[in-house]
Parts: structure tokens; C-alpha cells; sequence
């Protein structure tokens, strides 16, 4: 596949957002006052303790602060760009999918990547900002750091699937609004983006083991605030792979019957 083709379809959703400034403001506004009232909240929980379920105040400020900002690396707006999966169904557009040189599930693919490149520029600018501001901490170690970054990468690679799953689901359903707003919020909580896991039941803690979820932010924020030691990253990053493999041969499998599932609504 040539290079130039890859780079179009990876840039289609960033520039629906580049080229209308007023999304670009909103969104700079919105993170930035998620992160103040984040940290103003993790900090206002310790202003009377100094440990709790484990972790200290700055590591539960870095872990809360750093998980506002990984929800930027998924965060575009795939519908006023009317390229979502469910949108292509409706109107019938879906079909030069599979009409395209290009294959479904690699275009997909590529725009996904596209979306998450322009969306670790705003959570990198923003770590950036908040690492000089000193609201969140740096990691203990140049290890720690990259044993982060690598279980970052496994974990949005599994959120790729995760998301690629409920997208397939419109090929049966051809709507898929509900699905996706309980995905949300089972990733927000399952992820630890509302509050870290260890502040949970034991017996939800376990539960939420057997699903996908933990793999996309906890395990890489956990290994950057020190919660799981280096010693232990090994399993957890297996953990991700397994799950990387597992969704990747899924998702194969449902592309294929996809194609054969090509419905046109409106189109």
C-alpha cells in the first residue's frame, strides 16, 4: 500500500477537527478544566489523610490527572465528520468500503491510527504542561517510564478493538447509539477513569479482571504511579498482548461476515 494513500486515510478525522477552530478551542477548554477539577478533587479527598487503598496524595492526583488526559487519545468527533460506521450504514456509503483498492479493516484501521496520533499530541502537550506545573509526578525511573509507554501502546491497541467491536455490531443491528454509550461508561469504569480500581470491592476488582477493560488505562497508569512494581509489569503486559491477539482474530472473523451483511438504508 503507498504511503500517501495510508496518510489520507489517516487524516480524515483530524482535519474535520482542525479545520473548524471553534472544536478546537472547545476541546482545549473542556481538558483544561477537567484536569483543575480533577486535581482539585483528589487533593481536597487527601486534605485529611495521607494514604488510602495504597496510594499517596501525589499518586492519586498523577493517576486521576494522567487518565483525563488518555481520554483525549480516543476523543474525536467521528459524527460531524458523518464517518462513523452506523452513519455509512444509514445513508449507504458503507459499500465503497468494500468498493475501495483499500480493504474495510485496513482503512479502518488507519483512521483509527490517524485519530490516536492527533489525539497523543493533545494528551502529550497537556502531560507536558501539567509535569511542569508540578500537578502530576514524573516517574520514579527511565524503566518505569518505558514500561509505560509500551503498556500504553497495548492498551489503546485494545481499545482500538474494543471500539471496532461495537462499530461491527451496526452490520447486525444497523444502530448502535445505546450500545456505545454503555461501552462508555463500562470503559470509564471498568478502566479506572472514574476512580482507581484499588477504591473498589475486591470482588469487583476480580470481576473486571475477566474483561478487556483494565487492560486499556489501569494497568499503564498503575505501572506509572508505582502501584504495580516493575517486577511485576511482565504478567500484566502479557495480559494485554493475550488480549490483543484474542480481539484481533475476533475482529477478523467479523469483518469477513460483515461483507457478506452489506446492507444499504436510505442510500
Amino acid at each position: 500500500m503507498a504511503l500517501p494513500v495510508a496518510w489520507r486515510a489517516a487524516r480524515v478525522t483530524p482535519l474535520g477537527e482542525l479545520y473548524t477552530p471553534p472544536r478546537v478551542t472547545a476541546a482545549l477548554l473542556r481538558l483544561t478544566v477537567q484536569v483543575v477539577l480533577v486535581a482539585s478533587l483528589w487533593r481536597g479527598l487527601y486534605a485529611h489523610t495521607g494514604t488510602t487503598a495504597g496510594l499517596s496524595r501525589d499518586q492519586a492526583v498523577t493517576y486521576a490527572v494522567l487518565a483525563v488526559l488518555a481520554s483525549r487519545l480516543r476523543e474525536l468527533d467521528q459524527y460531524a465528520a458523518r464517518d462513523t460506521v452506523v452513519q455509512h450504514l444509514h445513508y449507504g456509503t458503507i459499500v465503497y468500503w468494500y468498493l475501495r483498492p483499500l480493504p474495510p479493516h485496513r482503512y479502518y484501521a488507519l483512521r483509527a491510527l490517524g485519530e490516536q496520533l492527533y489525539g497523543f499530541a493533545w494528551a502529550f502537550a497537556g502531560y507536558v504542561i501539567c509535569l511542569a506545573a508540578g500537578v502530576v509526578a514524573p516517574p520514579e525511573s527511565a524503566a518505569v517510564a518505558g514500561v509505560f509507554a509500551f503498556s500504553l501502546l497495548l492498551g489503546q491497541w485494545v481499545l482500538h478493538y474494543v471500539m471496532l467491536l461495537i462499530d461491527q455490531l451496526c452490520f447486525w443491528t444497523l444502530r448502535n447509539d445505546a450500545a456505545i454509550l454503555i461501552l462508555i461508561f463500562a470503559q470509564n469504569l471498568l478502566s479506572g477513569v472514574y476512580a482507581p480500581l484499588w477504591f473498589f470491592p475486591h470482588w469487583f476488582v476480580v470481576l473486571s479482571g475477566f474483561l478487556p477493560f483494565q487492560a486499556t488505562l489501569s494497568v499503564p497508569l498503575s505501572l506509572y504511579v508505582g502501584r504495580i512494581p516493575l517486577a511485576d509489569a511482565g504478567a500484566q503486559l502479557a495480559v494485554q498482548a493475550v488480549w490483543v491477539v484474542a480481539l484481533r482474530f475476533l475482529t477478523r472473523f467479523l469483518w469477513r461476515r460483515a461483507g457478506r451483511r452489506v446492507v444499504s438504508q436510505g442510500g
